[in-house]
């Protein structure tokens, strides 16, 4: 696998290799100093370009990075609705190992581009155009004190959605249910889990992306209820998992009330659980719920 310095290395002698190429920066992981070090970080890359439309016109310009086991460009797949603008990803995996996200940007875009990401470094500047920016921090990415709006909008949405998936598990649409509870119902309860995390640490860290580093904020007893919330594929697993969602959420989401001076609603909440339990064991042929 190639080094940390090799990568660096390539990624700077192409950029210094073609005119096209003005300025080159860096973000992601690797330039943030409370990111762990391992060799699956990608190498966040942004090349700011004089055009693009050569860039995306001959693809084969990227094969000077090696070889690649796969790669894509979201701006052009018809998968995903990337939002307007004139700028174009490659993501690429290589088979040593290495992955570079690489953005072109275009250079009338420097301003701009340069203040959207704290955790921005420039490496190359040839006509020293850029303009000047502070050190990388990730403190953009810090868990946000939240508002007793959206305190209690998140329970809402929590409490809502559960109704969903015990009627997808009674219907034996395992799908659907699986569904609402982890597109909708667990990040609600990740989202609870980070700002407990940020009352614990006066919301100055960051979770990370998926909140993959919440593990190091939270006690070992919380992190194994919040692995209990995981179903098997069965349906029994996901009766389980609902309410070990339910539980973990409903525990949660009182201590941060309780630190932040906010209401929590236990009466929807306890309305709310006794209709997914009367669901839970309604009868599978009943043409009436109650």
């Amino acid at each position: 696998m190639r080094t940390e310095r090799e990568m660096l290395a390539l990624i700077l002698q192409t950029a210094e290799r073609d005119e096209r190429i003005r300025a080159v920066a860096m973000n992601g992981s690797r330039t943030n100093p409370n990111a762990s070090k391992d060799p699956f970080q990608d190498f966040d890359i942004v090349y700011l370009v004089t055009e693009i439309e050569s860039f995306i016109r001959d693809r084969n310009w990227v094969d000077v990075f090696g070889e690649r086991i796969i790669m894509q460009t979201p701006e052009s797949s018809t998968l995903f609705s990337p939002e307007p603008g004139r700028r174009f990803t490659y993501l690429m995996q290589f088979a040593d190992g290495n992955r570079i996200d690489l953005m072109l940007v275009p250079l009338e875009e420097k301003d701009s581009y340069c203040n959207e990401d704290k955790l921005t470094v420039i490496l190359l500047d040839k006509d020293r155009c850029l303009p000047a920016i502070a050190a990388p921090t990730d403190e953009d990415y810090w868990v946000k004190r939240p508002s007793a709006e959206l305190f209690a909008d998140c329970c809402n949405e929590f409490w809502w959605v559960s109704v969903y998936i015990a009627k997808g598990l009674w219907r034996k649409e395992i799908l659907y249910a699986q569904e609402h509870l982890n597109r909708y119902v667990r990040p609600m309860l990740i989202k609870m889990l980070e700002w407990q995390a940020g009352i614990q640490t006066d919301f100055s860290v960051s979770t990370g992306k998926c909140g993959k580093y919440l593990e190091k904020y939270v006690s070992d007893t919380t992190w194994r209820k919040l692995l209990s919330t995981f179903a098997d594929g069965s349906y029994e697993g996901a009766w389980k998992a609902l309410f070990s969602l339910g539980n973990l959420f409903r525990n949660t989401a009182k201590y941060v009330a309780d630190r932040l001076n906010f209401d929590y609603p236990d009466e929807e909440d306890e309305r709310v659980t006794a209709y997914l339990r009367h669901i839970q064991h309604l009868s599978p042929n009943a043409t009436e719920i109650y």
